[in-house]
């Protein structure tokens, strides 16, 4: 699994109008290939009297699935040049049709090209964009005396903390990127001479939102 990777926590709407043809480009997060069709299947219908529904999505961290239909425009001149977007955004998990009502203007290959990119473009502008970063969740547990020690490691490490629990005993709930894991154990050991206990739980995707961890299953 990816330790970070980029996507869309809230898609967006975006608008433009060139020479008089109308370019609505919707973005919407998806995790699997049917939940990107659904989401075009739905935009051709609430759509169905716009002259082309262009599509474009990628789905996984590694060896992503990648997909892209021009809808009736000239070949590779809407869905290749929408995924170019994506991908030169380095955004993962995400699906974007762009809808066009034609102006009456014709727009040539290259004008078509730039349009349903600058669409994407626009789309990307008005969605929320994040890390989801891979964490696994660790529970640590300890006395009152040694907590202290704990706590300021993991703040010099920047460890998001879940939660914590005070009664007879300190529990800690954070997270720790794979690639640290092995460190972190050897420092929570060293720090309390082995006697705090640190038991694995399970791997999860977080991002951090004004000051708010957000867990994703």
């Amino acid at each position: 699994m990816k330790e970070v990777f980029k996507t869309v926590y809230e898609g967006g709407t975006g608008e433009i109008i060139i020479k008089k043809s109308k370019f609505i480009a919707n973005i919407r997060p998806v995790d699997t290939e049917e939940a990107a069709i659904d989401f075009i299947e739905t935009l051709k219908k609430k759509y169905w009297d716009a002259s082309h529904n262009c599509s474009a999505f990628i789905i996984g961290t590694e060896n992503p699935l990648m997909r892209c239909s021009d809808d009736g425009e000239p070949s590779k001149t809407a869905g290749r040049p929408m995924l170019d977007v994506l991908l030169s955004h380095e955004l993962t998990n995400l699906v974007v049709v762009v809808t066009r009502y034609f102006g009456g203007t014709l727009l040539g290959t290259g004008g078509l090209v730039k349009a349903y990119q600058s669409a994407v473009i626009e789309g990307l502008d008005q969605s929320h964009i994040i890390h989801k970063e891979l964490g696994i969740n660790y529970e640590v547990t300890t006395d009152y005396n040694l907590i202290g020690k704990i706590q300021y490691y993991i703040s010099q490490e920047e460890l998001p903390v879940l939660s914590s629990e005070y009664t007879d005993i300190v529990k800690l709930s954070l997270l720790v990127p794979p690639s640290r894991k092995q460190g972190f154990i050897k420092k929570i050991t060293e720090l309390t001479s082995g006697s705090a206990f640190v038991v694995e739980q399970k791997q999860v995707y977080f991002t951090i939102m004004n000051s708010e961890i957000h867990l994703f299953d």
